[in-house]
């Protein structure tokens, strides 16, 4: 491929890995982009995980420590959370991992009288957390959540995400989040070509979902390559009003086109 981008934004599950276990050409890529002096980063809107837990998962399956550099819709939700309320109390539904990376981010996390309410992919959720945040949400308390994903890939097929959640809560209380950070929120691919000091056009997303990895051609102008390795089929292309630029089986395929 003569035209290569100037740098890669890599998703996670489903692309890069399925459950404990690395995908198909998972590091190969890595190795490569390292030789061709590509810049990467991982991007996920999983934010079962705070950021440290998913460097050290990374290094787990083999990263090596200095190629585990990653952003996930939890940092772009403390960004915001900075950017917008500073300084006010807030009430996560999240796992214990994510709190903790709230908390390192200096973030005021409260269980009583919040300001502002976040809703988090909680896989250590409860039926009391749901209560309490459907609680302030009839108050008329501002309502975030961390990304849009309705479900995650697992090896037994798709798992509840936090768009079910929104489901089950819009049901409850008649109410949506006012903000959805994460993929396919553009702000997220301007803030890393912004680091890199490339234009947006110059980046390529690869992910296996349709409506947030693939979405950001749309949403952001980022060049886009689907790998059917996670969450979508290729029938699922037909239907889909997001159109990758590019379509792979794996990133063992796409490393073959990019290197030929």
């Amino acid at each position: 491929m003569s035209n290569l981008p100037t740098a890669i934004i890599l998703d996670m599950d489903g692309t890069f890995f399925l459950g404990d276990a690395l995908l198909p050409g998972a590091l190969e890529l890595l190795d490569w982009l390292n030789e061709q002096r590509i810049q990467f980063t991982f991007l996920t809107n999983n934010t079962s995980r705070g950021k440290q837990d998913y460097m050290r998962m990374l290094t787990g399956l083999g990263v090596r420590k200095e190629n585990a550099r990653i952003y996930t819709a939890g940092d772009a939700t403390v960004s915001y959370l900075k950017s917008n309320y500073p300084g006010r109390r807030v009430l996560l539904v999240g796992t214990q991992s994510l709190r903790s990376n709230f908390l390192e981010e200096g973030i005021n996390l409260v269980n009583e009288e919040p300001d502002v309410l976040v809703l988090g992919y909680d896989t250590e959720l409860t039926y009391q957390k749901l209560v309490d945040f459907c609680f302030y949400l009839r108050q008329g308390l501002p309502y975030i959540a961390t990304h849009p994903d309705l479900n995650c890939p697992s090896p037994i097929g798709p798992m509840p995400d936090i768009g079910s959640f929104m489901a089950l809560i819009q049901t409850s209380t008649g109410r949506t989040p006012e903000v959805v950070l994460g993929k396919p929120n553009a702000g997220i691919v301007q803030e890393l070509a912004r680091n890199w000091g490339v234009q947006v056009s110059d980046l390529l997303m690869v992910g296996d979902r349709l409506y947030t990895d693939i979405a950001l051609g749309q949403t952001a102008g980022v060049q886009t390559a689907l790998v059917l390795s996670g969450e979508t089929h290729l029938s699922n292309l037909h239907n889909s009003q997001f159109k990758p630029d590019f379509v792979f089986e794996n990133l063992a395929d796409l490393l073959q086109f990019f290197s030929s």
